[in-house]
């Protein structure tokens, strides 16, 4: 378009508007630098699609950030994840509460460092899927694909004028910060759903409470009946007296899948969702909506344990084992997913967090000389806490509009991020005039906070 710039990264680093780094090298950086607490540190598998991960992030010491200085991180820096088949092209921008964080080894840094150029914009134009497309495909290496300086400074850009940029990109950062208050509302539903069991079925506060002759904290007379006053011992050690302890395999049905021949279309591209770990990957959160792949009636036909109801819970039994979900649409999964059909006592909200809580226990059951799995057999006997029927029903009582909040969030969050990604390519290329998307903007609504 006219008034537009046709450049390369490249080309403005040489005019000093851009600079680019690869993170510290392996023999800057070793594993004996790390510290329990410190500066962190972003690895490539940090980096999500517009947003780091902060989630149990390496740290150092402020004498080793000192020493790696010029990887420290500022506010507006882009990072790349630089290899792996999965994470190259992805990109994300360093927020203010990540400023002087380290770039880590695997990545790579571009910092903006003229006023003609909006941090905010290149931000995403690099995000889009065209963009990512182009990183993907410049990559080299066949095994592991990996970027380097001279693949990014390749990459190709049409700027418009800065005041362009600057409103592309906050129309956009709207969008953005809606999806990411929806984020963060989950994290703090799960983390009061994860709360609430850990101290009645796991610290069993309620019953060490009227064991001491204390009212349960925070919990009507009602609920607080609901528990024994007493311990006894158990497989488990010592748990509240009346409660039972059995093998998970009893109490829910416990199913694995597999996958139709990839080879033969008459298996897919139908309507059936077909579950994959990678697909429970990328989640924000543990509910499974959409699946990247769908099979046909014929395809189910090929998968032994079929069609799984609605929900279902779902975990990840290799590569890695831990991934969780509960399936929000009835799915059928592949080889790499034990699946829990929660059609006996415990309800799937309790099974959902007892298989958080007794992840260690999962994997110390798993082998595999590759990569560690747990099979079925090696599951179905992990022992499990079943609580008197009364008090699983107040459970699911308390946590399930929580996690129906969760759920509508999560809609919500995937429709602002269809329209955001319908927007962005148009925006960035100018096939829509700002004053245009910004009435689009005015129909995007506060996300639904109902239980």
């Amino acid at each position: 378009m006219a008034g537009w710039l046709k450049t390369t990264i490249g080309e403005l680093c040489d005019r000093k508007a851009l600079h680019i780094q690869t993170g510290p090298f392996g023999s800057q950086l070793h594993v004996s630098d790390y510290v329990p607490v410190g500066i962190p540190v972003i690895p490539t598998e940090a980096i999500a699609p517009r947003r780091l991960r902060t989630e149990a992030l390496p740290q150092v010491s402020p004498q080793t950030a000192s020493r790696l200085s010029r990887h420290r991180l500022r506010v507006g820096d882009i990072l790349f994840a630089r290899r792996g088949a999965q994470a190259t092209g992805l990109s994300a921008p360093v927020l203010p509460e990540q400023d002087g964080w380290l770039c880590g080894t695997g990545v790579m840094l571009l910092r903006i460092q003229s006023q003609e150029v909006d941090p905010t914009f290149i931000s995403f134009l690099l995000s889009s899927k065209p963009s990512i497309q182009w990183l993907k495909s410049h990559a080299v290496g066949a095994v592991m694909p990996n970027l380097n300086e001279e693949v990014i400074r390749k990459f190709p850009l049409n700027l418009p004028a800065i005041q362009t940029q600057e409103a592309v990109g906050s129309i956009l950062k709207l969008f953005d910060d809606k999806i990411e208050l929806n984020r963060r509302m989950n994290e703090t539903l799960e983390a009061m759903a994860r709360a609430i069991f850990k101290s009645w079925f796991v610290d069993f506060d309620p019953g060490r409470a009227k064991a001491e002759g204390r009212q349960p904290y925070g919990m009507n007379a009602e609920t607080a009946a609901l528990f024994p006053d007493s311990f006894q011992d158990s497989p488990l050690g010592k748990i509240p007296k009346g409660w039972t302890v059995r093998a998970i395999g009893d109490v829910v049905t416990v199913v694995g899948g597999s996958t139709p021949r990839t080879d033969d279309p008459r298996f897919w591209e139908g309507t059936v969702p077909f579950a994959t770990p990678k697909d429970m990957s990328s989640l924000e959160c543990p509910i499974l909506l959409e699946t990247d792949r769908r099979v046909t009636g014929r395809g189910l036909e090929q998968i032994s344990s079929g069609l799984l109801p609605k929900g279902a819970v779902l975990l990840s039994s290799r590569a890695p084992i831990g991934y969780l979900a509960v399936a929000e649409v009835a799915v059928a999964v592949n080889q790499g997913i034990i699946a829990m059909i929660c059609d006996g006592a415990l309800p799937n909200l309790y099974v959902l967090r007892w298989t958080k809580e007794n992840m260690d226990t999962i994997i110390a059951n798993a082998n595999g000389t590759t990569f560690l799995e747990i099979s079925k057999a090696n599951f179905r006997p992990i022992q499990v806490l079943v609580p008197p029927i009364a008090l699983l029903s107040c459970f699911t009582r308390i946590i399930e509009p929580l996690f129906r909040h969760m759920v509508n969030n999560v809609i919500h969050a995937n429709t602002l991020t269809a329209i955001r990604d319908a927007l962005l390519p148009k925006l960035i290329s100018g096939e829509i005039r700002v004053k245009d998307a910004e009435k689009l903007t005015e129909s995007v609504g506060p996300s639904n906070t109902s239980g």
